[in-house]
């Protein structure tokens, strides 16, 4: 194991699996030369040359409809875009395109390619720089979904991502980046995709989340643990699969839930683990499950206006005791 950062994490797996496997390409808005927006990209150019890590226009829609291209003539590319907002321009690429192909084809190709895509909010950039698009992905069969928490889970589904015949939106949350945490230094660890991970064991309410949402989940189940309130804390990891019976078992057992989530409630993706939960376990159920989700407003550039829509350790502390007080 060693410490090192979320940035740090996505790094050594993009380094250990170029090395690997020679048809992995990098490419995208000044991942060469300036080594990426957020420097993830450090050091590959100089590593690997400018055949494989190549810096492209500005011009989101040529950047995944090459990789779709490039997929489906044996490359592994992985494509980045600067802020998963950019996405919006490469929309019809990655929905009718990128998803669609190897079903269309009746699976004559594959599409083994990957867009890793850094959002979210918190870092005062405004309304269309702050948005988080995941329920758009999940939304759209034939790809998968990825949102690690923590530097652990970021290497591993990584490289579980790019090893995958099929294609992934692999999203970071620009908050997390700096963060810090142990990753196992063994070149073949592999996060699976579909499988949940209980974060913390507790036995009196389960708090469902991701990416960020499960590190300020983990820190709202701390202070809560100071009252005698014990958080089973899962952290979903892949939005697509989503593991539900991890997340349903988890409910069974302390009969209460709160789910946390950074994107828009309305249509959110909170909506749809609360069902399933209700599916999974409606007759344990102690009390209606509560959600925690992201204001359904354009993001304010004001911090302080901005920090009031977007959940806070304060506002998961609130939910949860709400929650262990009712009674259905």
């Amino acid at each position: 194991m060693s410490e090192m950062t979320y940035r740090d994490a996505l790094n050594l797996a993009l380094k250990e699996e170029m090395r690997r496997d020679p048809s992995i390409v990098v490419w995208g808005e000044d991942v060469a030369l300036y080594e990426g927006s957020f420097k993830v990209t450090r050091g590959l150019l100089a590593e690997f040359g400018e055949e494989r890590v190549l810096d492209t226009p500005i011009s989101e829609n040529t950047i995944v409809g090459v990789a779709v291209g490039a997929a489906m003539g044996g490359l592994r590319p992985i494509a980045e875009l600067m802020t998963v907002n950019f996405a919006l321009l490469a929309m019809d690429q990655i929905i009718d395109h990128m998803t669609k192909i190897r079903y269309m084809f009746g699976g004559q190709v594959n599409l083994p390619m990957v867009i890793r895509a850094p959002g979210g909010g918190g870092s005062q950039l405004a309304a269309q720089h702050s948005q988080s698009l995941e329920t758009f992905f999940m939304h759209a069969p034939g790809m998968h979904v990825a949102y690690p928490a923590t530097p652990a889970d970021a290497k591993g589904l990584l490289k579980s991502a790019i090893r995958d015949n099929n294609p992934v939106m692999f999203l970071e949350h620009e908050l997390l980046y700096n963060s810090k945490g142990d990753v196992p230094d063994d070149p073949e660890f592999l996060v699976p995709f579909g499988k949940c991970d209980v974060k913390r064991e507790g036995t009196d309410i389960t708090v469902v989340a991701y990416a960020r949402m499960t590190v300020l989940a983990l820190q709202a189940a701390e202070e809560l643990a100071k009252e005698g309130i014990a958080c089973e804390v899962v952290d979903l990891r892949t939005l697509s699969p989503l593991d539900a019976d991890t997340f349903v078992a988890s409910v069974k057992k302390t009969g209460r839930a709160v789910v946390v989530e950074e994107c828009w409630k309305t249509c959110g993706l909170g909506a749809e683990i609360a069902t399933r939960i209700y599916d999974g376990c409606f007759d344990s159920l102690r009390a209606p499950v509560r959600r925690v989700s992201g204001l359904d407003v354009p993001m304010p550039y004001s911090r302080q206006l901005e920090k009031l829509c977007i959940p806070r350790v304060e506002d998961i502390v609130a939910a949860v005791k709400e929650t262990v007080a009712a009674k259905y």
